[in-house]
């Protein structure tokens, strides 16, 4: 079984920190040559400068998720510099809300849709377009352990992660003959810039999310990053339409 992505392409969406530079840094590890897409675009090229410097080949291109000209771009662009796409993880995505439901506003609840939920939608749509002309493809999607659960004070992010999800396994079904394995990874909370800063801001924080899951403790990127990779090589062969928890055991509770 593969452990190796030698001379295979990687696309990573928000892949200019956390979770999403992680697992651009553990692919180039694995030898894979890897696009680096990202919103932020100093983010970016700084994640495809730590691959250079570790001696692995990566490019970066500035995208917008919500976009559809962006996204078709993105692929295209991955195509061009690469001749392929053969793994991609639609990692980009927001958390801006912390009130109860009645108390998010319409404009922070269409942001949350835009980016998590119509950019992966967008992402899938020409990723498995292209998969399915070149013979086949992995992909992984970030969900969240609140796609699987209810999140209180997060209503509309949870319910951005349950249609993640639902697009997950319905894009695993209908492409499965083709070739092509469609994934997500559930996080639990992990320790990203995102959540240090929210620590600095309250510290309580930072004790309550430990003891949230059982391992008494929270979960780094590179735990993450090599779920992902797992997802996406052959030793996942027969794994479609799955949503891998990688939560510390929290929705075990």
């Amino acid at each position: 079984m593969q452990t190796s992505f030698k001379d295979k392409v990687a696309l990573v969406t928000g892949g200019g920190g956390g979770i999403g530079r992680a697992t651009v840094l553990a692919f180039a590890r694995a030898g894979a040559r890897v696009v680096v897409a990202d919103i932020a675009a100093d983010a970016g090229q700084e994640t495809v400068a730590l691959v250079q410097a570790a001696g692995g080949e990566a490019s970066f291109i500035r995208t917008d998720v919500t976009q559809a000209d962006q996204v078709q771009a993105m692929v295209a662009h991955t195509v061009a510099a690469y001749g392929r796409l053969d793994c991609a993880f639609n990692n980009a995505g927001i958390e801006e809300e912390h009130l109860r439901l009645a108390d998010c506003s319409e404009a922070t609840f269409d942001r949350i849709m835009g980016i998590n939920v119509k950019g992966v939608w967008l992402c899938l749509k020409y990723q498995l377009a292209q998969m399915q002309q070149q013979g086949g493809g992995a992909i992984v999607n970030t969900a969240s352990v609140a796609g699987l659960v209810g999140a209180p004070k997060m209503a509309a992010y949870s319910a951005s992660k349950h249609a993640v999800l639902g697009l997950t396994k319905s894009a695993a079904i209908e492409y499965a003959r083709k070739g092509i394995r469609v994934n997500a990874v559930c996080p639990g909370v992990i320790r990203t810039a995102m959540y240090e800063r929210a620590v600095a801001a309250d510290p309580q924080i930072g004790v309550a999310a430990a003891q949230m899951h059982p391992l008494g403790r929270l979960g780094e990127v590179d735990e993450v990053a090599a779920v992902v990779l797992w997802l996406s090589s052959d030793a996942a062969s027969f794994v479609t339409g799955h949503a891998h928890t990688v939560d510390g055991g929290l929705t075990a509770v």
